[in-house]
């Protein structure tokens, strides 16, 4: 394959991990932020500072969206209109008319969008799967999927629903986005979403929602963002009438869990993996950039899973189920292979 020139935008704790991935698969790398943190991963990794974002997206074929949620649609059209093709930091955007936009765009330009929906590649998830698709559990009848670390307090704007979604819309996309990938569309949601950003130790936010899926299988998404000693855990139980798959992350007995080395708790999770998951998902998407096959996620599920989530947001604020539109995203959004 061609040598890969990518633009990484954003210089934060997601950077950091899609950064040796890149370098990994012998890409050259520029690298732009807002927050001056760009130069010390430059220096750290071996990178050139970009010194603007049209620095930066002029020289690129692939823009590494790392950016708070708010600014991923803005840069993913910048990135489109210099004939980049994109990879952006889940979710796509906070509201399904900007997700929506930024799939639009992708189309109209001729370009790819892919969002880093990361946990389709853990590989007890795609076991997971695996089970579910082939029928080896028969109907299911239960799944639930819960998430727990320590609240993301390395960046303040995680604390501020406006720009990050609370924890529904950040951590528990993860798991709205697997239910989805598992049982087929959602048609309504019933969610309640809590936090207490000022708690005596530490800021705390927990969310649960029940996904009705087209398919009628109903699954539960449980998640925890704890005080700072929360180890970060993640597990599963999906049964059916021919058997039961359950998995926590930490009973594996390989498990460490790395994060921001001056942080008391959880960053994200490392173990026997074999490849790390945040590599595998880096080395599908730069085969698809580079025309080969697609990725086991696209644009069109980037934008479902916000469109769920922002659902959810409403129903924790209101109380009550609420529909989604299985229908929408509509099929302009799918894969838009050059």
């Amino acid at each position: 394959m061609s040598r890969l020139d990518v633009a990484v935008i954003g210089a934060g704790f997601i950077a950091r991990t899609h950064v040796p991935a890149w370098i990994a698969l012998g890409a050259r790398i520029r690298i732009f932020s807002t927050d001056g943190q760009a130069a010390l991963l430059a220096e750290e990794f071996g990178l050139t500072e970009a010194a603007s974002l049209e620095e930066a997206l002029d020289w690129a074929a692939v823009a590494d969206i790392c950016t708070p949620t708010t600014t991923h649609h803005d840069i993913a059209l910048a990135a489109f209109e210099a004939a980049a093709d994109v990879l952006c930091e889940k979710p796509l955007a906070l509201t399904p008319q900007d997700a929506q936009e930024m799939a639009d765009a992708a189309h109209e330009a001729g370009r790819l969008l892919y969002p880093g929906h990361v946990v389709r590649f853990f590989p007890a998830y795609v076991r997971l799967r695996d089970a579910v698709t082939s029928g080896e559990l028969g109907r299911i009848a239960v799944a639930r999927f819960t998430r727990a670390g320590r609240y993301p307090t390395w960046s303040s704007w995680f604390a501020d629903h406006a720009l990050s979604g609370g924890i529904v819309t950040d951590q528990m996309l993860h798991d709205i986005d697997i239910a989805r990938w598992l049982f087929g569309e959602v048609v309504s949601i019933h969610a309640v979403q809590r936090g207490n950003p000022t708690a005596p130790d530490g800021p705390v936010a927990t969310g649960s929602a029940t996904l009705t899926h087209e398919s009628g299988v109903i699954s539960q998404v449980l998640g925890v963002w704890g005080p700072p000693a929360t180890p970060f855990r993640y597990t599963f139980h999906v049964a059916g009438p021919h058997g039961t798959l359950t998995h926590d992350s930490l009973a594996h007995p390989s498990l460490r869990v790395v994060g921001d080395p001056a942080a008391q708790g959880d960053g994200v999770p490392t173990g026997d993996f074999g490849e790390d998951p945040f590599a595998t998902q880096i080395r599908e998407f730069a085969a698809a950039f580079q025309g080969g096959p697609p990725p086991r996620v696209s644009a069109h599920d980037g934008v479902a899973a916000v469109r769920i989530a922002a659902a959810a947001r409403q129903s924790a604020a209101t109380g009550l189920a609420v529909a989604v539109d299985a229908t929408y995203p509509h099929p302009l959004v799918e894969e838009n292979h050059r």
